[in-house]
């Protein structure tokens, strides 16, 4: 009896004890899982016993490489189409010039015939690459003579570039950040692995890195690791990340607003503020620091990297300016110069109330994540939609973030595949140059299928409901008329202008309600 009342008072002190942890420890329990019943589920429930797991990350990274391999096997931008070609000779071509060329004369070098206008770390990453290329094959990369070049061997070496620049950064920061916040939200770890799943294979970015080609993961697995960091409080870390991410694609600016609102609501002393601001100075100064021979060299990037005279959008994309333009012509009544201000106005009014708002907050809350997440998601939008010489390659900026918002609440799913759905539609013009169509098809069936129509299609209010069904009728039914109709021959760009309109629907839209999320974020 006595044994008994010691046992009992014991668990009492026991449950008193937990009861007393601090807020910020993780708690075990996890929850419930929103993905039980869908068919990527149902696949890798296999794996649910924590000794198996590593086994389901293995035949993640090697089905991710083999989903990559197969779209390589398809066009690519700019394929037997001379003189300029693409995409991918523009990539061969840097190559060649940066392993036979002096530093001073990379961003020189004929500049009608696809001169480098990538910031530092390409031209690195492109050095790098050429070496390994020349040594396999020197005539892949012969100065002039290997211009055009498009033999088997080559596309088969850039499509392992592709892969493997991915691999060593992209793909980890994926399931890094899915361990991390899988713990945050007290994720079960087979959900941890059907989120890192459902982001590694989304098709819009796979379709244009290794369809179209380019090397957009590297940028993106930069930036992810700086968001990693961030949410461990490492702020000088996450900067040296995010110099990288800018320093490899000019395009990582749509994120540079916010993260430095986020990193001055984090600051908690004037020493915390040098460190940060010397730490991106010196990470900016040992980059540029084989370019520094010369003023001129500093000069020419810029003018290389942000080229202000090449108009106000880049072919037809679904952003504010491209989709009005048919209605207003703003070229024939308002100059270059005026239009690159206008739309500097029009970026600074769209990110400014938000910005403010999520300083406020962040400054106060401790669960600062949620406010992380929805903060780079509205500003790389509103870059996207209202910024300067825009491709429609940039969607890729804003829907990586949005991916990430699965983790902060998998009840969103519908709205999140809903936007990336919009996302890869909205390439469906590129690709359909690129002779992509196949794989464009079936990687939206794939994503799609492997979340299961029970979470796509779920019920929500009468408004939501008509948005999504709404927007995937008016995405069915182009696709119809696509196929089978010609446009008018009047109006040859007809379909790519309607594909603009429905596509920019769906951003506004989605900014929007990421702009009433921020205003509605509690602080706790």
């Amino acid at each position: 009896m006595a044994k008994s009342k010691k046992k009992s008072k014991n668990q009492t002190q026991n449950v008193a004890a937990q009861e007393k942890k601090p807020t910020g420890t993780i708690s075990t329990v996890s929850k419930p899982s929103v993905f039980k019943f869908s068919p990527i589920y149902d696949l890798l429930h296999y794996f649910e016993k924590a000794q198996d797991q590593w086994e389901a990350r293995y035949v993640l990274v090697m089905t991710a490489i083999l989903y990559r391999a197969a779209v390589g096997l398809g066009g690519y931008s700019g394929e037997g189409v001379a003189p300029m070609f693409g995409d991918f000779e523009a990539q061969r071509h840097w190559m060649e010039l940066t392993i036979h060329l002096p530093i001073s004369q990379w961003y020189f070098f004929d500049l009608q015939y696809w001169g480098l206008d990538y910031p530092p770390l390409t031209a690195f990453h492109s050095y790098i690459c050429g070496q390994i290329g020349n040594f396999i094959n020197p005539e892949w990369f012969a100065l002039n003579a290997s211009r055009g070049i498009e033999n088997s061997h080559i596309k088969n070496f850039m499509r392992y570039l592709s892969l493997v620049s991915e691999l060593f950064l992209y793909i980890p920061a994926v399931l890094a950040i899915a361990n991390l916040l899988g713990k945050k939200f007290k994720l079960n770890r087979m959900d941890q692995i059907v989120i890192a799943c459902l982001i590694i294979n989304q098709p819009h970015l796979i379709l244009i890195d290794h369809g179209h080609f380019q090397y957009n993961s590297v940028m993106l697995g930069f930036f992810v690791y700086s968001v990693i960091e961030l949410i461990k409080g490492r702020l000088t870390l996450a900067s040296i990340w995010f110099v990288c991410c800018i320093n490899f694609k000019q395009m990582g600016l749509y994120y540079s607003t916010f993260i430095f609102v986020f990193i001055l609501s984090q600051l908690k002393s004037f020493q915390q503020l040098v460190s940060v601001g010397f730490t991106v100075l010196l990470t900016q100064f040992v980059i540029l620091i084989p370019f520094l021979q010369s003023p001129s060299n500093l000069l020419q990037i810029l003018i290389r990297v942000f080229p202000f005279n090449r108009g106000l959008f880049e072919d037809k994309v679904a952003n504010f300016w491209c989709t009005s333009n048919v209605i207003v012509k703003y070229r024939e009544i308002i100059d270059m110069q005026q239009l690159s201000k206008l739309s500097l106005i029009t970026t600074i009014l769209s990110i400014l109330p938000m910005n403010i708002i999520l300083f406020m907050k962040l400054r106060k809350t401790k669960n600062f994540i949620p406010g992380l997440i929805y903060g780079f998601i509205g500003n790389s939008f509103s870059f996207y939609l209202f910024s300067y010489q825009v491709h429609e390659k940039s969607i890729l900026i804003p829907l990586v973030p949005s991916v990430l918002l699965i983790f902060v609440d998998a009840e969103l799913i519908d709205i999140i595949q809903w936007i990336n759905n919009v996302g890869t539609f909205s390439l469906y013009p590129l690709l359909k140059k690129d002779e992509l169509v196949l794989q464009y098809v079936i990687g939206i069936f794939i994503i799609n299928w492997l979340i299961g129509s029970r979470l796509l299609l779920k019920s929500r209010s009468i408004m939501w409901n008509m948005i999504i069904k709404g927007c995937y009728l008016a995405m069915a039914t182009y696709h119809v008329i696509d196929f089978w109709f010609e446009p008018p021959s009047r109006y040859p760009d007809l379909w790519v202008i309607l594909n603009c309109a429905i596509s920019f629907a769906g951003f506004a839209l989605f900014w929007l309600w990421v702009n009433i999320r921020i205003w509605k974020l509690k602080v706790e």
